[in-house]
């Protein structure tokens, strides 16, 4: 069973447009709702490969009540550690012309310190029967920075590997708890480390003591960085367009189950990060992939 952490899920707000005019009104039909957040959507990755999955989060209000009815609704295996901020929004609008997805994402609502204890708490004993322990997505305000490096600490007392997905000083710090694989974006990485270049941005990451870091590179495919190793990158053998909101978490998922599976060969991992990600930009939510997904490591290539 892999553990997926969240800590500020999301109410997911999907609209299509034809054309997205800025400054324009558009008229468009009522919102794809589903309960999301990154965790979330590696869950429901992992679920339609067939993986095993568990997802902690917190829930607050009356959009938390709709985002556990959601979980139900969808199978997904879960515990929900009941907090006094309203669960935020996070709305997408498809350009279906012009192929691209603009997000708006709320921040969130702080956290007590008692519920970040009873989350942690819950993190803890949920890991015992895990096989992988994922801890992605943005944090509230007033965060505790530490907490993904709690997490990778977790794994790591339970001799488990742990993929974290996070940025700013929250990833650095869990770059030095070490965490078995990193997976910022681009941007991500630039804004926590200052460095514009991926592999030099990845470096700060190995140096401060992450194993492995696997870039998204958009469009571009991905690196996976080692310390004292060829950077390796992939991409698919062409550009597809589509909702790239879940792009990022599917690759996670996909890291996740080649781990949960024993399999720690970064070319693997970048392989099936890379097609995973990419049937994700095909599906229509952000949690999905194409089901033709299995053929989409055939198209990857590698360098």
């Amino acid at each position: 069973m892999i553990l997926t952490v969240t800590p500020n899920p999301a109410i997911d707000l999907t609209y299509r447009v034809s054309a997205l005019e800025t400054g324009e009104t558009h008229r468009v039909a009522p919102p794809a709702v589903r309960a999301g957040g990154k965790g979330l959507n590696v869950a429901r990755v992992l679920q339609q490969t067939g993986a095993a999955s568990f997802v902690l989060t917190t829930a607050g209000g009356a959009s938390g009540v709709r985002l556990a009815d959601d979980l139900e609704t969808s199978g997904v295996p879960n515990e929900l550690v009941t907090v006094q901020a309203p669960t935020r929004s996070s709305i997408a609008i498809v350009d279906e012309r012009g192929g691209e997805t603009t997000v708006l994402n709320e921040t969130g609502g702080a956290l007590s310190a008692a519920e970040w204890t009873a989350l942690n708490d819950a993190a803890a004993r949920l890991a015992l029967p895990a096989t992988c322990v994922v801890g992605s997505g943005s944090l509230p305000p007033d965060t505790p920075d530490a907490f993904y490096a709690g997490l990778v600490a977790i794994a790591s007392e339970r001799g488990l590997p742990s993929v974290m997905d996070a940025t700013g000083p929250a990833l650095l710090l869990a770059a030095e708890a070490r965490p078995t694989v990193l997976k910022p974006n681009r941007r991500e990485l630039a804004e926590t480390t200052g460095e514009a270049d991926p592999v030099t941005g990845a470096s700060v990451l190995l140096n401060a003591g992450a194993a492995l870091v696997l870039v998204s590179l958009g469009a571009d495919g991905m690196l996976a960085v080692r310390r004292g190793a060829d950077v390796l990158h992939a991409r698919l053998d062409r550009r597809l367009t589509g909702n790239a909101t879940g792009a990022g978490d599917a690759a996670v998922a996909a890291v996740a189950s080649c781990l949960a599976d024993g399999t720690d060969d970064p070319a693997v991992l970048l392989c099936r990060a890379v097609a995973w990600s990419a049937a994700a930009v095909v599906a229509p939510l952000a949690g999905e992939l194409d089901p033709a997904y299995a053929a989409y490591e055939e198209r990857v290539v590698l360098d």
